[in-house]
C-alpha cells in the first residue's frame, strides 16, 4: 500500500494535470468557433464550383477533355493524400484518419494496384510509416505556419498536379476528416485526381442552352486546377475544425477523469490516514494499560 506522502504527491500531480487539461479545453473551445465558421463558409463555394464543373464536364468528352478530367487512361498507380493534424491531444481523430487510409490502401493493394502515400501533417507519419514505410512518397509539413490557408493548399495542389503531369500516378485520393460537431469528425476518402465528373445538379435551369465564351475546354483548363486547390483548401479547413473539436472533447474527458481519480485517491488517502491514526491510538492505549 502506498504511503500517505506518496498518495498526497499523486493527488497534487493529478491536480496539476487537471489544470492543464482544463486550460487546453478552454483554448480549444475558443478556437473551435472560428475554425468551424471558416469550414462551413467554404462549403457553399465548393458545392457551387462542383455544379459549374458538372455543367462544363457534361459538354466535353474524349481527347478534347483536359488531362485532369480524362485521366491517364489507366488506374494502376494510386496516390493517397492523407491529411492529418500537426498537433496531438485530440483524441482518436488522427487514428481514425490513418485507419481510413490504411483500409483504402489494403483494398487497392488487394486489387493489384500500386499504392503510394502523400502525407500532409505530422501526426499521421509514424503509424503509416510502421506499415508502409517504403510506400511514402512525400511529407508535406504544415506545422511551420500558424494557420494553414490557401497558400499551403495551392502549394500542395501544384505539386500534385505536376506529379500527375509527369506520370508519377494515375489516380489520387484525398483522405481527410469532415467536421460534424465537437463529438463527431468523420474521416472520408474522395477521388481528387483525375477530377471526377460531379453528379446531380448541373447548375443550369431545365434544358436551357448555355453558350460559354471562351469554349468549355479553355474554361476547364483554368477551372480544374482551381477545383483541386479548393478541395485541398476545404480539407485543411475541415481538419482545423475537426482538430479543435476533438481536442476540446478529449480535454473535457481528461479533466473529468482527473476529477474522478482525485476523488478515488482522496478517499484512499483519508482511509490510510484514519488507519494510521487508529493504529497510533491503539498503541497508546496498549502502552497505558501495560503501565
Amino acid at each position: 500500500m502506498a504511503s500517505l506522502k506518496e498518495l498526497k504527491g499523486r493527488i497534487n500531480s493529478v491536480k496539476s494535470t487537471q489544470k492543464i487539461t482544463k486550460a487546453k479545453k478552454m483554448v480549444a473551445a475558443a478556437k473551435l468557433r472560428r475554425a468551424q465558421m471558416a469550414a462551413e463558409a467554404a462549403r457553399p463555394y465548393a458545392e457551387r464550383l462542383s455544379g459549374v464543373m458538372a455543367s462544363l464536364a457534361g459538354k466535353v468528352s474524349g481527347d478534347s477533355a483536359p488531362r485532369l478530367l480524362r485521366g491517364t487512361g489507366s488506374d494502376k498507380r494510386h496516390l493517397l493524400v492523407v491529411v492529418n493534424t500537426d498537433k496531438g491531444l485530440c483524441g482518436g481523430l488522427n487514428a481514425n484518419i490513418v485507419k481510413a487510409a490504411k483500409i483504402k490502401a489494403r483494398a487497392l493493394i488487394a486489387e493489384g494496384k500500386e499504392v503510394r502515400f502523400y502525407l500532409v501533417g505530422k501526426k499521421g507519419r509514424a503509424p503509416i510509416k510502421r506499415d508502409y514505410a517504403e510506400r511514402i512518397e512525400k511529407w508535406f509539413d504544415t506545422s511551420e505556419v500558424r494557420q494553414p490557408g490557401f497558400e499551403e493548399a495551392e502549394a500542395i495542389a501544384d505539386d500534385l498536379i505536376a506529379r500527375f503531369e509527369q506520370g508519377e500516378f494515375d489516380v489520387a485520393h484525398l483522405v481527410y476528416p469532415i467536421f460534424k460537431s465537437a463529438l463527431a469528425q468523420d474521416p472520408t476518402v474522395d477521388q481528387l485526381i483525375p477530377v471526377p465528373s460531379p453528379e446531380g445538379d448541373t447548375g443550369t435551369a431545365g434544358d436551357a442552352v448555355v453558350e460559354y465564351e471562351p469554349g468549355e475546354e479553355e474554361i476547364l483548363e483554368e477551372l480544374l486546377p482551381r477545383y483541386v486547390k479548393t478541395q485541398l483548401f476545404a480539407s485543411l479547413l475541415e481538419r482545423e475544425a475537426s482538430e479543435q473539436g476533438a481536442s476540446m472533447t478529449a480535454m473535457d474527458n481528461a479533466t473529468r477523469n482527473a476529477g474522478d481519480l482525485i476523488s478515488k485517491l482522496t478517499i484512499q488517502y483519508n482511509r490510510s490516514r484514519q488507519a494510521a491514526i487508529t493504529t497510533e491510538l491503539i498503541e497508546i492505549i496498549a502502552g497505558a494499560e501495560a503501565l
